[in-house]
């Protein structure tokens, strides 16, 4: 049933983005596009896995002794969608499967300035509020359905000033190295759960040294959860 309406919005999506001049469909300029629903039962909306790169866009990056090798654009995509982000409503859905959609076109791999371009282009053509980070929270209550607060993550970043909670599995250097709210470009503060115990303003480069500092200290102790 799921596949079913995943396909049907899909379908729409491309449609939707024909009409205003992005052809999902030119496997010459964007490649092969497959989708699916995710076999996990993760928090995020879906994703993009990319496949067979094309040597022309390849980019080799040098700094110093050390070389990196990416790669702009590649010949096969494959978007999966969590099944949850299907249960609510279909411009939601559809958010997110554009969202991957722009993933697959050349020089969207990330976030960065192409893709926000695309995004905004057709957020301003067709309507949508296509993000870079989504809120579950906020989705599920536009959508009339109940949300209920998964305990199974370690993390809870809350903006001091307009109060949008990001839950996070895994610590990250990110967390304490400048951290910013996306909504409102506020700092942050880091709220533990389940024994990992930084509840700390971040400030400045003083405070992160501690913060780390700290975090390190514990995880010799044994304290953390691994």
């Amino acid at each position: 049933m799921q596949e079913q309406k995943l396909e049907q919005l899909y379908q729409k999506c491309l449609q939707e983005l024909k009409n205003i001049g992005i052809d999902m469909q030119d496997k010459e300029k964007i490649g092969a596009i497959d989708i699916k629903i995710s076999t996990k039962a993760n928090k995020r909306y879906g994703c993009c896995k990319q496949e067979d790169p094309d040597e022309n866009y390849k980019i080799i990056q040098k700094r110093g002794y050390h070389k990196s090798i990416r790669y702009e654009k590649f010949k096969n995509h494959h978007i999966e969608i969590s099944s949850w982000v299907m249960q609510l409503n279909d411009n939601i859905a559809k958010n997110t499967i554009l969202h991957e959609l722009i993933h697959c076109i050349p020089y969207c791999n990330n976030h960065g300035a192409e893709f926000k371009k695309y995004a905004n282009y057709i957020n301003e053509k067709l309507g949508y509020q296509i993000k870079t980070r989504g809120n579950r929270k906020e989705d599920y209550q536009a959508s009339n359905l109940i949300y209920q607060e998964d305990d199974d993550y370690k993390y809870k970043i809350i903006c001091e000033n307009c109060k949008q909670e990001i839950y996070r599995k895994r610590f990250n250097k990110n967390l304490i190295k400048k951290y910013q709210c996306a909504k409102c470009k506020r700092k942050t503060k880091i709220s533990g759960r389940k024994r990992k115990l930084i509840i700390m303003e971040i400030y400045g480069k003083t405070a992160q040294l501690y913060i780390l500092l700290y975090y390190l200290y514990l995880k010799k102790l044994n304290i953390f959860i691994q």
